[in-house]
């Protein structure tokens, strides 16, 4: 039990960091249309929202990848206590770190 708390713990600061990233990348692109008086949803549900979408489309496209290559994966790998399924892990790790690599490529750039 206590690895299942420390587990949802350290996934939890995961998506939290990301999320704020998230936040950090959108403010950095985004445009002030408050002078129009527009209502628009916070930074923090755009970057959920754009979390949840891209871990579904990652998702898509592996689920995609993997009956096209026909390969057998099971289907629910155990780490301790908790159960997972193998893509919707991958698809969520991968949209969890894809702000970071984008902060790392842009720093790369301007070397």
């Amino acid at each position: 039990m206590p690895n299942v708390i420390v587990f949802g713990a350290i996934v939890f600061l995961f998506v939290a960091v990301s999320v704020r990233e998230r936040v950090r990348l959108r403010l950095m692109r985004e445009k002030d249309w408050s002078i129009i008086g527009e209502a628009k949803s916070s930074h923090i549900s755009q970057a959920l929202t754009n979390l949840v979408g891209v871990a579904g489309g990652i998702y898509l496209i592996l689920v995609v990848l993997v009956a096209f290559l026909e390969l057998n994966l099971p289907e629910q790998v155990q780490v301790g206590n908790i159960s997972l399924e193998p893509l919707a892990a991958v698809s969520i790790f991968i949209a969890l770190v894809q702000p970071f690599m984008i902060r790392a490529l842009d720093a790369w750039r301007r070397i």
